[in-house]
């Protein structure tokens, strides 16, 4: 069934609900804030804190996803001219078919053990991007494309943040920055539509997660215009050393927590 009988709502009590929708609010601010200064990580901001407010980790993923697709179709409906299908299709395809195997992986694992693999992915990801990201440069071939899916697909799939193997992937293949908005906003796109449906088949799309999303995309509204402001007035370097200081620390809560 695409939504529970019984829903999350009546199994965790109003009064916890009205603290989800307070934390749920601030973090899509910050996550949309982070998305329209940086140009991803919507999924990695708010996944620090989302599966320890939601009743599941499959509805924090599916509510993270849902989010994420809203902000990306917004930008797709701008800049669909400079999609290239032919670029986009192999890693698309490939991570599509690699996330809804992790997704249906997902039912049979312990939070614990979630804990750690999230831990374990943003220290990862907060180092690469850290140090990394400017050093290493990815050719865009076919095994390429392949891996970038796989690996974005297990991300997306496990943790609802495919974008770090993803944005690499683009940085490399598009020729201009509306290239690779156009191209990371329709994978981004497409890639949670397929997974949000994978996700509701295994019963992760509940009435929470529909009535806490109407609160989320209020915050994503005010995050994107904080966001709009800053970015005039700060670095992006700056700005991206912040975050990443952030993911990796929040890396480190979910390992020590597991």
């Amino acid at each position: 069934m695409l939504i529970h009988n019984l829903t999350s709502w009546q199994k965790i009590g109003l009064r916890q609900m009205d603290n989800i929708v307070i934390e749920l609010f601030l973090l899509s601010i910050g996550a949309s804030f982070v998305q329209r200064t940086t140009g991803f990580g919507f999924g990695i901001f708010i996944m620090t804190m989302l599966p320890s407010i939601m009743p599941s980790y499959g509805e924090a993923t599916t509510l993270s996803g849902l989010l994420a697709m809203t902000t990306s179709l917004i930008i797709v409906v701008q800049k669909y001219k400079y999609i290239s299908w032919s670029r986009l299709l192999p890693i698309l395809l490939t991570f599509i078919i690699v996330s809804i195997g992790a997704i249906f992986m997902l039912k049979r694992m312990e939070y614990g053990i979630l804990n750690i693999l999230l831990g374990i992915t943003l220290i990862l990801t907060s180092i690469y991007f850290t140090f990394f990201s400017k050093r290493i440069k990815v050719k865009t071939t076919m095994p390429v494309q392949i891996t970038a899916g796989t690996l974005s697909g297990l991300m997306g799939g496990f943790f609802g943040m495919q974008g770090p193997p993803a944005v690499l992937y683009f940085v490399s293949s598009e020729p201009d920055k509306e290239h690779y908005l156009a191209m990371t906003q329709t994978y981004f796109l497409m890639g949670n539509l397929m997974m949000t449906m994978a996700r509701a088949y295994n019963g992760f799309f509940t009435s929470t997660v529909s009535i806490v999303y109407i609160y989320g995309i209020s915050g994503v509204v005010v995050g994107n215009l904080i966001g709009a402001w800053v970015f005039k007035h700060i670095t992006g370097s700056l700005l991206k050393y912040i975050i990443y200081a952030y993911i990796e620390i929040s890396g480190l809560t979910f390992l020590l927590a597991g």
